[in-house]
């Protein structure tokens, strides 16, 4: 169920980024059209995209307050987000109910591991089929996500199949997330 909500979410983030807005007016009130046939629609690099995205919904947006636009916080974050997905090292094991990973990593990758997954796991638990926890190991953290009940093979199966990388792609709060971000917005329990 996750699975294909997370599919189904990323196919229509991903046709928002190659898809440009028919219907949106640039900053300076002339309506946006797609690109002339044979033209590339995609951004050519995917922090770009996603930069370009918010970018476009904020200019769409007539209660837009520009003086707490950061889209500094944004691109940090994404370094981050990059840093996370794929730098760290990680170690999984099986323990009952479901997987424990040790995350891992120096430098900004281990400041992006203990700023990022801890939010994360929040978020996981609040989705009703699972729970996560985190706690502090040397050069990051350990992440432990569990079935509910922890008796749910099927579920079980899930989390160990989604591994690390799979259950930080779970929810669907990470675009709003990132305009929120941009806005200004405070943002409980994330560091940027």
């Amino acid at each position: 169920m996750f699975r294909a909500a997370t599919i189904a979410l990323s196919l229509g983030l991903g046709a928002l980024l190659i898809t440009p807005p028919l219907l949106a007016q640039s900053p300076h009130g002339q309506p946006m059209t797609a690109p002339a046939a044979g033209a590339p629609t995609l951004p050519g690099q995917d922090a770009f995209g996603a930069i370009a995205e918010i970018v476009r919904l904020l200019e769409a947006d007539p209660g837009t307050d520009w003086s707490r636009v950061d889209l500094e916080r944004l691109r940090q974050h994404l370094i981050d987000m990059n840093e996370v997905v794929l730098r760290p090292g990680v170690k999984s094991s099986p323990v009952p109910g479901g997987l424990a990973m040790d995350i891992t990593g120096a430098a900004r990758t281990e400041r992006a591991i203990r700023a990022m997954v801890a939010p994360h796991a929040v978020e996981l638990s609040r989705m009703s089929e699972w729970a996560a926890r985190t706690e502090p190991i040397p050069g990051g953290l350990r992440l432990t996500v569990t079935a509910r009940p922890p008796e749910d093979a099927k579920t079980v199966a899930l989390i160990r199949a989604l591994g690390f990388v799979g259950l930080l792609v779970q929810g669907g709060h990470h675009g709003p997330h990132h305009l929120a971000m941009a806005k200004g917005e405070a943002l409980a329990g994330h560091r940027h």
